[in-house]
């Protein structure tokens, strides 16, 4: 054989592998641009999205301090309130003691007037117990007399409030 043939022959298949690996390539860049192309899309729809992100963040700070103020006025307020409440709880207490020690020299001074009576027949008779006050009327006394003891000009407006309330139940 001649040496042309084998070397054509030679070149030919060498042509033929080149062919081959050549639409192998083609076939992967294909795929590749139609990656880059989604993978540009991703990118353009994940720039909006930071983007939209990006401006809402004064948003979400305005909404924030909105907030933050809203909740230190109600702190505040709730402060007072409890400063308030604190003070009625006091002036209270001393109501309360004053009524009790009120109470107990009334009781004693009730007690040595209450005299042993004589029974027909001979024995001595219990003195008479006084039937215990309705709870309702209990209580009406009891802020009937916190309410004389206070003068109205010394209360604040919560306590006018509370006193009001009070009476209203009765």
């Amino acid at each position: 054989m001649d040496w042309k043939i084998v070397l054509d022959l030679l070149v030919s298949v060498l042509l033929i592998a080149t062919i081959g690996y050549a639409v192998m390539l083609n076939q992967r860049l294909t795929q590749l641009r139609k990656n880059r192309d989604d993978m540009a899309k991703i990118i353009v729809s994940f720039n909006e999205a930071t983007v939209r992100a990006e401006s809402s963040i004064p948003k979400l700070k305005k909404a924030a301090e909105d907030s933050g103020a809203a909740l230190q006025e109600r702190v505040e307020k709730a402060q007072s309130l409890r400063d308030d409440l604190a003070f009625m709880i006091e002036r209270a207490d001393t109501m309360a003691n004053r009524l009790e020690n009120a109470v107990k020299t009334a009781r004693t001074d009730v007690r040595p007037q209450v005299t042993a009576q004589v029974r027909p027949g001979g024995g001595m008779a219990p003195p008479p117990m006084a039937a215990p006050a309705p709870q309702g009327a209990r209580a009406a006394t009891v802020a009937a007399a916190a309410s004389a003891e206070m003068e109205f000009d010394d209360r604040s407006e919560a306590e006018r409030e509370l006193l009001r309330a009070l009476q209203s139940m009765r």
